[in-house]
C-alpha cells in the first residue's frame, strides 16, 4: 500500500527539476521551514550562486518580500542588485503546496521596466533637446522666405548654419537611439568573446587623424606585468568599441591643442581578472561638483562650448550604461592643473 506514495516521492523532485529547466523564469523550491532545496538555472542567473541550503528570508531581504515569504500566499515586486551596479526588478510569487513545500516563482520584469523608462525619457529628452535646433532652422527659413534674401553670400551663411543645426539633430537622434538600446538591454550580460586590446588599438587608429587636426597625439602604453598577454572579455565588440571611441573622442574635443592623450592599460587592484584602461587628457579642470554628474544624460559643464564643438551631452551616459552592462566600473578624476582621467575597469577571461 505504501508503494505508490514512495514512487510519487521519487518522481516529484525529478518532475520539479524538469519543470525548472523548461522555465525562463526563476524557480526555487524550499522545505516547510523555508530552506531552499533546489534552484533552477534562471534563479541562479538572477540571484547568484549558492542558493541551495539558504533560508528564503536570507535571499529575499526586502521587507515586502519578507512578508510574502512569511505568509506564502501572495506576490510582490523585488528590486535586486547582485553585487553589480545594474538593478533588476522581479515579480516574486510564493505558494505553499499541500505537502508543505514552498514554491517561489521569480518573474523578470526588468525589460518591461526599462522599456517604460526609456519611453518616458525619450519623449522628454527629444522634446527638449530638439526644440532649439528646430527653432533655429525655422527662423532662418522664415528669414530667407519672408525677407526675400537673394544675395548669395547671405544665403550661403544661413545655409551653413542650417546645415550645422541639421547635423546636430542627426547626431542627437543617433545618440538617443543608441542610449535607448543600451538601457533596455543593460541587464542582459553579453556572452561573445572580445579581444580587448585589439579593440582599443582599432579605436586609436580610427581617431588619430582627428587628433592630428588639433595637433594632438594618442599614445598607448601597457603597464601590465605581463604585457604579452592578450586580455579577452565577454562582451559585444561594437559596444566596447563605442565606449573607447566616445572617451578618446571626448579627450580630443575637450583637450588643449598640442597636447598628448594617454591611453594606458593595467590590471585591477584585485588581480588579473580585471583590466583597467585609462584615457587621460590635458584641458580645463573639472571641479569636484561636476565629476559625479558627467555621466548624466544631457549634463554639460559648459553648455555653450559643448554645443559649439558638436557635443550632444549623451556620450558619457552611453559609456556608463555599456560599462554597466559588461559588469565593469568607471571612475573619473580631474586635477587642479587640468589632467582629467576616465578609467574603465572591465572583467576579463584571461589570455586570448
Amino acid at each position: 500500500m505504501n508503494a505508490p506514495k514512495d514512487t510519487a516521492s521519487v518522481i516529484e523532485p525529478r518532475v520539479l527539476s524538469e519543470v525548472g529547466r523548461m522555465l525562463d523564469d526563476g524557480l526555487l523550491v524550499a522545505d516547510d521551514s523555508g530552506i531552499v532545496l533546489s534552484a533552477n538555472s534562471a534563479a541562479v542567473r538572477f540571484l547568484g550562486e549558492g542558493l541551495v541550503g539558504r533560508p528564503l528570508l536570507d535571499i529575499f531581504t526586502s521587507d515586502d518580500v519578507g512578508k510574502v515569504v512569511a505568509s506564502c500566499e501572495n506576490s510582490c515586486t523585488l528590486v535586486h542588485s547582485s553585487q553589480t551596479s545594474v538593478a533588476m526588478e522581479f515579480n516574486v510569487r510564493i505558494r505553499r503546496m499541500d505537502d508543505g513545500l514552498i514554491m517561489v516563482l521569480i518573474l523578470d520584469m526588468t525589460l518591461q521596466r526599462n522599456l517604460e523608462k526609456v519611453r518616458r525619457d525619450f519623449v522628454a529628452n527629444v522634446s527638449h533637446e530638439l526644440r532649439s535646433p528646430l527653432t533655429s532652422l525655422a527662423g532662418f527659413i522664415e528669414t530667407i522666405l519672408v525677407n526675400d534674401v537673394r544675395d548669395w553670400p547671405t544665403q550661403q551663411r544661413f545655409l551653413k548654419i542650417m546645415e550645422e543645426e541639421a547635423g546636430r539633430m542627426s547626431r542627437l537622434i543617433d545618440d538617443l537611439l543608441s542610449l535607448s538600446r543600451v538601457e533596455v538591454d543593460e541587464h542582459i550580460v553579453p556572452d561573445e568573446r572580445v579581444p580587448l586590446l585589439e579593440v582599443v588599438k582599432s579605436v586609436i587608429a580610427s581617431l588619430e587623424a582627428r587628433a592630428a587636426q588639433r595637433r594632438m597625439r594618442i599614445l598607448l602604453s601597457d603597464s601590465r606585468p605581463n604585457s604579452a598577454d592578450r586580455p579577452v572579455m565577454k562582451g559585444y565588440s561594437d559596444e566596447i568599441n563605442e565606449v573607447f571611441h566616445n572617451l578618446i573622442e571626448n579627450a580630443i574635443k575637450y583637450g588643449f591643442e598640442d597636447t598628448t592623450i594617454d591611453v594606458d592599460i593595467d590590471i585591477g587592484a584585485q588581480g588579473d581578472d580585471l583590466v583597467v584602461i585609462s584615457v587621460t587628457n590635458m584641458g580645463e579642470p573639472v571641479s569636484e561638483k561636476h565629476l559625479h554628474r558627467l555621466t548624466e544624460r544631457f549634463y554639460r559643464v559648459d553648455k555653450a562650448r559643448s554645443r559649439q564643438i558638436g557635443g550632444t551631452g549623451l556620450g558619457l551616459a552611453i559609456v556608463k550604461h555599456i560599462v554597466n552592462r559588461h559588469r565593469g566600473r568607471m571612475q573619473i578624476s580631474s586635477s587642479a592643473d587640468g589632467v582629467t582621467t576616465f578609467a574603465v575597469s572591465l572583467p576579463v577571461l584571461g589570455d586570448g
